[in-house]
């Protein structure tokens, strides 16, 4: 999903510190500057809505507890950035109650690509992740239907007909990318 400044209504002096207190909705802090994230498409939307489904499902019937949310704040090396799918830890739940921001990244994180988005700028977005909290990152690409799944140690690519697993956060979830790319 490509981000672009905001234009109108925004003073300059918006600073990272009052996104964090109050994120305006669809926005995300990059490098200085309030970013709104553009419209999604209708693939985009049912994409997002399987992914919360099938995590939000498989940490019901698992008994792993959590949470999963779609557009959350978080933050990352002095950025604000909002995933498209998130889950959080039970742990991470007590720990953190329910801030307006989640202070790090959420350890396993979907990010869907638009055609209009970078791969390098994506490859960095999932570090960025990966080095404030994530322990897993997937890059959702449904023009190819390729989910890549990148860890700390790994980076996994997963196709049409294949079963895509998580790696480290929610143990033991799998979907084929069929069915989660519909």
């Amino acid at each position: 999903m490509v981000i672009t400044p905001i234009k109108e209504n925004v003073t300059t002096d918006y600073s990272l510190e009052n996104w964090l207190q109050s994120p305006p909705e669809g926005t995300e802090w990059v490098n200085g500057e309030l970013l709104e994230k553009e419209e999604v498409t209708l693939k985009h939307s049912r994409i997002q809505g399987n992914l919360y489904f099938y995590w939000r499902n498989y940490k019901e019937t698992s008994g792993l507890g959590g949470e999963v949310y779609t557009e959350v704040p978080c933050l990352t090396n002095k950025q604000g950035r909002r995933p498209d799918v998130a889950y959080l830890t039970p742990e991470l739940m007590q720990q953190y109650g329910e801030p307006a921001v989640l202070p790090q990244s959420f350890p396993l994180i979907a990010e869907i690509i638009s055609p209009t988005d970078l791969a390098e700028d994506m490859i960095a977005k999932s570090q960025e992740y990966l080095q404030c909290g994530s322990e897993e990152v997937w890059l959702v690409f449904p023009e190819n239907r390729w989910i890549i799944v990148i860890t700390k140690n790994q980076r996994l690519v997963f196709i049409a007909s294949e079963v895509v697993k998580t790696q480290t956060v929610l143990a033991g979830f799998n979907v084929t990318v069929d069915e989660l790319l519909g």
